[in-house]
């Protein structure tokens, strides 16, 4: 049996919701949406991450450039996520639309994670 990263992930959200209910659940019964829900909390971090770098004027001379050189690099790391997810035969979802909201959310996750990482370090400025 394939060990899915995403099964990790619903046990412990399983586990976060037992102190309201009961964990009286069948364990091969799989919740939907999970991928979606991953997403979701992906784009809420990243959504605070982009607040606390962009919330001030940007200090350095050439922003321009520094936010560029930042989202080239979440892309590559983000490319790299998904090809380790693809060689773990873990990054295939039902449609289009998990695909790209899935994709889309890992990749802002990660720009804003080293816009955030780029900027609140100093010593790049």
């Amino acid at each position: 049996m394939n060990f899915d990263f995403f099964d990790l992930l619903d046990i412990g959200s399983n586990l976060l919701n037992s102190g309201t209910t009961r964990f009286t659940r069948n364990k091969k019964k799989k919740t939907k949406y999970v991928r979606e829900k991953i997403s979701l909390i992906l784009y809420f971090f990243s959504a605070v991450f982009f607040f606390l770098v962009f919330r001030n004027p940007l200090i350095s001379e050439n922003y321009m450039q520094s936010v560029v050189i930042g989202s080239v690099l979440g892309l590559a790391v983000s490319l790299v996520v998904f090809f380790v997810l693809h060689v773990l035969e873990m990054y295939y979802f039902k449609n289009a639309f998990q695909w790209l909201f899935f994709s889309l959310s890992v990749v802002s996750f990660f720009i804003s994670v080293i816009l955030w990482i780029y900027f609140k370090s100093g010593i790049f400025l």
